[in-house]
């Protein structure tokens, strides 16, 4: 599959809840990420991610889990980050339209200055 894994929005919460060390990166736009994202998300629209990837990358062991709106720019992000770091990169099936439809809400971004 592309080199990276795919988790639900039952299995991310659960590993947040549970303290598993995740890095969970929103890479939509400034604008959609200005309507809500998942709490302790980085916010890093999906063209910024060759730019930033070491950034990304100093996490170390963390799990990291890209999102946006339904699955298919964190999808492309995840393949962009398995392919050049060979990291295990994970991509919320559906984004944040199955965060929410999996009964999970969204917090306001604090800033939304990328």
């Amino acid at each position: 599959m592309y080199g990276f894994h795919e988790v639900d929005a039952g299995t991310l919460k659960q590993w947040m809840e549970a303290g598993e060390s995740v890095c969970l990166v929103d890479v939509r736009t400034p604008a959609e990420m200005s309507r809500g994202i998942i709490e302790g998300a980085r916010l890093m629209p999906l063209h910024l991610v060759p730019v930033k990837l070491d950034e990304l990358m100093r996490d170390g062991d963390a799990r990291l889990v890209f999102y946006c709106q339904s699955g298919a720019r964190s999808a492309q992000a995840c393949a962009f980050v398995a392919q050049r770091h060979g990291a295990e990169v994970y991509n919320l099936r559906a984004g944040v339209m199955g965060w929410m439809s999996a009964g999970h809400r969204l917090s306001p971004p604090e800033t939304v200055s990328i």
